[in-house]
């Protein structure tokens, strides 16, 4: 079992080195609610659900149905103040989080390149030895058969003398 989740997991070994940094905020409940409150902010879904708020928030108002804030608003300029004054340090602590998480996934990723390009410089390297000794052999095995040539060809006309000899011998 391990040795498969070693291999599902091989994959990240460029980023290993990095799993001891934490962010600059820390990474307990309160930081990874606040980023996720922050990134929260630029969606749709705020969006239109804030305008919906705020123009219910004016015309209840502006139709008299209640007075608790009117014209010119200052409750709900006191909201937007309040909530501009936590989104602004929200967002940049969710800017800066994403910034380190970019940092150490550009560092590993020069990790892999180099280890990609190491890794290329050796199969060539290798390549290149088994080539020459490919050759080395060929040129081995060149000489081995010119040499079996020879001794093939000596055999044969020693082979022949013994048979001349022979041969006229019994005659």
């Amino acid at each position: 079992m391990k040795n498969e989740s070693e291999n599902n997991n091989h994959h990240f070994r460029f980023h290993m080195p990095f799993v001891h940094m934490f962010s600059v905020f820390g990474d307990d409940w309160f930081s990874l609610k606040a980023e996720a409150f922050a990134r929260f902010f630029g969606t749709p879904i705020f969006l239109i659900s804030q305008t919906v708020i705020v123009a219910f928030w004016i015309a209840i108002n502006v139709m008299g149905f209640t007075k608790f804030d009117v014209y010119p608003f200052i409750l709900l300029n006191l909201a937007f103040s309040l909530q501009a004054a936590y989104a602004a340090p929200l967002i940049l602590l969710a800017q800066t989080r994403q910034a380190d998480r970019d940092k150490a996934h550009a560092e590993a990723d020069a990790m892999h390149r180099e280890a990609l390009a190491s890794a290329s410089e050796q199969r060539e390297l290798f390549a290149s030895k088994q080539s020459s000794q490919l050759l080395e052999l060929m040129e081995q095995n060149t000489k081995l058969t010119e040499i079996t040539k020879a001794l093939s060809e000596r055999i044969e006309s020693l082979t022949k003398e013994i048979h001349n000899r022979f041969v006229s011998e019994t005659k």
